[in-house]
């Protein structure tokens, strides 16, 4: 996905920014873990703009693959990246010092509520945002 040349824009949201190049300066060593939550770095390419977009992400584990959760602190939208990998599902990530492309599907009915239980066991907050949004809100395997 990503052309070592190519300009990766970080979140505009400031704390987000600064999260993702204190993560990227010291391969994850300050940013991997944030307030006690495992984060990764999400890169996707913007599906107006074209351009690479990246930001950090609460992420949980089955098995190799990595789990998220579009949640967008239960909003009743979608946030911007997860409206860019179904546009693209093809993504760059960054785990500590691990930087892969991997290929990004969102997951629904059992085996999305299998899911559910591990990210609501990672960040119990998916379970409120979730009671409260109009949406369902999405959770996404990442696989290398």
């Amino acid at each position: 996905m990503t052309d070592n040349s190519e300009e990766v824009l970080d979140s505009p949201t400031g704390w987000v920014a600064d999260h993702i190049r204190r993560y990227v300066e010291t391969d994850g060593r300050d940013g991997h873990l944030y307030q006690e939550w495992p984060t990764l770095l999400l890169s996707t390419r913007g599906r107006k703009s074209g351009k690479l977009r990246r930001t950090a992400l609460i992420y949980g584990r089955d098995g190799d693959r990595y789990l998220l959760v579009a949640s967008n602190g239960g909003s009743d939208s979608h946030p911007a990246w997860y409206l860019n990998l179904v546009a693209d599902p093809e993504v760059t990530v960054q785990v500590l010092a691990d930087v892969f492309t991997a290929r990004a599907r969102t997951v629904t009915g059992a085996e999305r509520s299998s899911l559910w239980r591990i990210m609501a066991s990672v960040f119990p907050l998916y379970d409120d945002y979730q009671s409260k949004a109009e949406r369902e809100i999405p959770l996404v395997i990442l696989e290398r």
